[in-house]
């Protein structure tokens, strides 16, 4: 594997951005989806 780190134009380490995008929680499209099926089961429920 490489070691050598990834950087942007303006000094970014690329590697420690995903690792805590990966850690945030969830997306913005996975709370809609949640939303939408919870909507649905209310709906289904009157």
């Amino acid at each position: 594997m490489n070691d050598e780190k990834k950087y942007t134009v303006v000094g970014t380490d690329v590697e420690e951005v995903k690792r805590l995008n990966k850690n945030s929680g969830l997306t913005y499209n996975q709370v809609k989806e949640i939303l939408a099926k919870q909507m649905q089961k209310r709906a289904k429920l009157k």
